[in-house]
């Protein structure tokens, strides 16, 4: 299961929507503009270094899913298909989204938009 930056909030949180789902997940993968946005949020936070040291433990515990040439036809392709039924998402959301499409992978998310993405299976919480 891909992890959305909002995903990797509530891991952080302990949140209780998300514990008992995250306990059920065989293999857990971080799309790097999650990783990316989790980690501006993370330079911002006065609990910086409390955080930095949960994030080397936890992403020990995953697989981090870069962007590759794959990626960029996935992602092309769902711009263009949201694009022409006027459903844009934000542009970081629509790279994990590639990233989930190219690789087979559920999206754990808040964010109902990915529910708009075709291909893409989305896991709310």
């Amino acid at each position: 299961m891909i992890l959305d930056t909002n995903a990797l909030s509530a891991w952080w949180n302990n949140d209780s929507a998300i514990v008992g789902i995250m306990e059920n997940i065989a293999r857990i993968y971080v799309p790097v503009p999650a990783l990316a946005e989790f980690r501006f949020g993370l330079f911002q936070s006065r609990k910086r270094e409390v955080m930095e040291s949960w994030m080397q433990r936890a992403l020990a515990s995953t697989r981090i899913l870069g962007i590759d040439d794959a990626t960029t036809f996935h992602y092309a392709d769902l711009r263009l298909a949201l694009k022409k039924r006027g459903t844009p998402i934000p542009m970081n959301d629509l790279w994990i989204a590639a990233i989930a499409r190219q690789h087979r992978l559920p999206i754990l998310s808040r964010d109902a938009h990915f529910d708009l993405v075709e291909g893409v299976e989305h896991v709310a919480f």
